[in-house]
């Protein structure tokens, strides 16, 4: 499932390509699963509106809508239509002639002639229009690390486990988590409320790095992720314990071993971490 940083990457493309683009029809497919709104509603929402932004909120992608008369604002509600990817799925703009893939569920026509899919073959992803949308969980690239001891320091369970937690950071996977934790030098396992407040300091630190530096790799290309250009990220190549199961630590040359936390693999040095 994509993360923050692959979620980060491919709404800064849209971003890119879309901002300012008006939108003159919607096409919705039959499959019910991707729709968390009714598809009525989501045709609707979009149907003659400009899209005047896209952004991330946690592992939502966030499209910012105004209507328009006669090339003027309407001062109508503020509508955001809201995506996520969910394992498989991918966002991407295509010329209006591209022959449309399978497992597309949703196109999106543009007045600049292209066409925005969204294809998902698993379909766990999810489509939905709402007013005021708010991930659920702090931003992990701006919170501070007063709020972000707070939010773990009394927690019994796994570190691992509390950073998947969407409800206290939103867009924290398994691949950033663990390998924020083997910067931080502390196994997934560890109790979070037994961490000091150095080792807080330097997760806090590590996560923010670490997601950083995959942004600007455009992500990891693990499976199916591929950005909002149809191209896959780099962060992959720079993983130092996720899916190294076996391989020599970077650090150490202690192999890298692979646990299973709360049903979620996780991958860490026994020698570097502790």
């Amino acid at each position: 499932m994509p993360e923050l940083p692959e979620v980060e990457t491919i709404a800064r493309g849209l971003n890119r390509h879309l901002a300012g683009d008006g939108i003159r029809s919607v096409w919705l497919g039959s499959k019910p699963e991707p729709f968390k709104s009714p598809a009525q509603e989501i045709a609707a929402a979009l149907e003659a509106k400009t899209i005047s932004g896209v952004r991330r909120a946690g592992k939502h992608i966030v499209f910012e809508l105004r209507s328009q008369e006669n090339g003027r604002r309407s001062p109508g509600k503020k509508l955001q239509w809201i995506v996520h990817l969910g394992m498989t799925g991918s966002l991407r703009v295509y010329p209006g002639e591209a022959g449309i893939e399978k497992h597309t569920h949703a196109i999106v026509r543009l007045a600049s002639g292209r066409e925005l899919r969204f294809v998902d073959p698993r379909r766990f992803g999810r489509l939905s229009v709402i007013e005021n949308f708010a991930a659920p969980g702090a931003e992990p690239l701006e919170i501070s690390l007063q709020d972000f001891a707070a939010r773990f320091r009394n927690r019994r369970t796994p570190i691992k486990s509390a950073l998947l937690n969407q409800k206290l950071l939103s867009g924290v996977g398994n691949i950033y988590a663990d390998e924020a934790l083997y910067r931080a030098k502390i196994r997934p396992r560890r109790q979070a409320s037994s961490l000091t407040r150095g080792e807080f300091g330097r997760l806090h630190r590590s996560l923010k790095q670490v997601l950083r530096e995959a942004i600007r790799a455009g992500g990891s290309s693990i499976s199916d992720y591929v950005d909002a250009n149809g191209d896959e990220g780099l962060f992959q190549l720079e993983h130092r314990v996720y899916g190294r199961e076996g391989q020599s630590c970077r650090v150490c040359k202690t192999r890298i071993r692979r646990t299973t936390i709360a049903g979620r693999s996780s991958h860490y040095c026994p020698h570097c971490q502790r």
